[in-house]
């Protein structure tokens, strides 16, 4: 039986430390000398000696600044380097990655500065972070090149945007990825979902518009009813209360529970692991976190910064403007070779995705302007948890 819908609203808060995105963050900014390079474990050296590949003459010309976190943190950092390595790898490029010494605004810069002092023509950011510290440097080196990824430059205040000539600002349309997901698991089979999100900021809310919309999709296609428990904790911190949460959720019969919050999904991985129960990831493929991750709403961080270095040795780099990844471009998927689905099947992803890609699927969704709106679902209930 179709019902009617419930009209959620979805409200967004936007706050001044956090604009965009809900990729996993480290907490705590990892020391310098934790920096890990290829060849051998860093041995007490600062940031600014890890270096990944033979310098050349002018020193290192690619190069990749990471957030609080390490190039192999299962998120931004990762994805963002392995997109830089394979074009370096691949054209015979230098490069380096610099850690700053804490998580900073002023350490960000100060590190920038270093990479363009070993002889980067070109510096890759990953996540919001960095918005504040691209701002800055835009200005002071016009002549060198940024990638920033899931963010739009800005001063402290937000008082001021800009995206200089000599900057691409790369963002995802996250609905995308995330109405792959939902539908995918109704399709799998299951009927009781839930959205568990960090922030209400604009990332995290078009993954849940998307999520709940692709859940309803499968649904109607199946002529079943699908309910799906919808909550913002309010922050991207693992906490009891949410795991708190995720545990009752998946006591009253929810069967996964898409953890949408930076470290919130791994309180709901906690919560899964005792419940025998299952969840979906986010930003990047998150199977290596939990057995009970059975796929992820994936940004292709690699896909989009490999994308990104070319265009700039091709002469095409879009610099001034934001650049949006999409399934058009291949910059979003689920990672179906490590998903854990027993009816979905790849056929069934690559006909979805397709459609997706072609414009074919229509996402109600939030917009920088609009960070509220009303879904209307025929087959899907959502009940939002304050």
């Amino acid at each position: 039986m179709k019902k009617k819908l419930l009209s959620v609203l979805l409200s967004a808060a936007m706050v001044a430390t956090l604009l965009t995105g809900c990729g996993s963050k480290t907490e705590e900014a990892a020391p310098a000398e934790e920096a890990v390079t290829e060849e051998a474990p860093a041995e007490e050296a600062p940031a600014e000696e890890a270096t990944e590949s033979e310098a050349s003459a002018e020193g290192y010309e690619l190069a990749l600044v990471t957030d609080l976190g390490t190039i192999d943190d299962k998120s931004f950092n990762q994805g963002a380097w392995e997109g830089l390595e394979k074009y370096a790898k691949e054209n015979g490029v230098s490069y380096k990655y610099y850690q700053p010494q804490e998580g900073t605004t002023d350490s960000y810069v100060e590190t920038i500065g270093l990479a363009i002092e070993g002889g980067a023509k070109l510096v890759v950011c990953p996540g919001f972070l960095f918005e504040e510290p691209i701002f800055i440097v835009q200005d002071q080196y016009p002549d060198v090149t940024f990638i920033l990824l899931d963010g739009a430059p800005h001063n402290a205040d937000y008082s001021e945007f800009k995206t200089g000539d000599n900057v691409m600002s790369i963002m995802f349309q996250e609905d995308q990825p995330g109405y792959l997901a939902g539908y995918a698991a109704v399709k799998d089979g299951m009927t009781k979902l839930g959205f568990m999100g960090g922030m209400a900021v604009p990332a995290v809310i078009r993954y849940g518009y998307g999520f709940v919309q692709g859940a309803d999709a499968a649904a109607a296609e199946l002529g079943v009813d699908v309910e799906v428990m919808y909550n913002y904790t309010g922050a991207f911190e693992a906490t009891p209360e949410a795991q708190s949460m995720a545990a009752s959720w998946y006591q009253n019969g929810t069967e996964v529970i898409f953890g949408c919050g930076g470290a919130v999904g791994n309180s709901v991985m906690a919560a899964a692991e005792e419940a025998g129960a299952k969840v979906i990831g986010v930003d990047v493929d998150q199977s290596p976190e939990s057995d009970t991750v059975i796929t992820s709403a994936m940004k292709l961080l690699s896909n989009s910064v490999y994308d990104g270095v070319k265009a700039f040795y091709d002469g095409s780099f879009p610099g001034g403007a934001t650049t949006t990844f999409t399934a058009a471009n291949n910059g979003v998927g689920l990672p179906m070779e490590t998903s854990k689905f027993e009816a979905f099947t790849q056929e069934d992803y690559d006909a979805l995705y397709a459609k997706l890609a072609a414009g074919e699927v229509t996402i109600n969704n939030a917009t920088e302007d609009s960070t509220t709106a009303d879904l209307t679902l025929t087959n899907t209930t959502v009940s939002f948890v304050e």
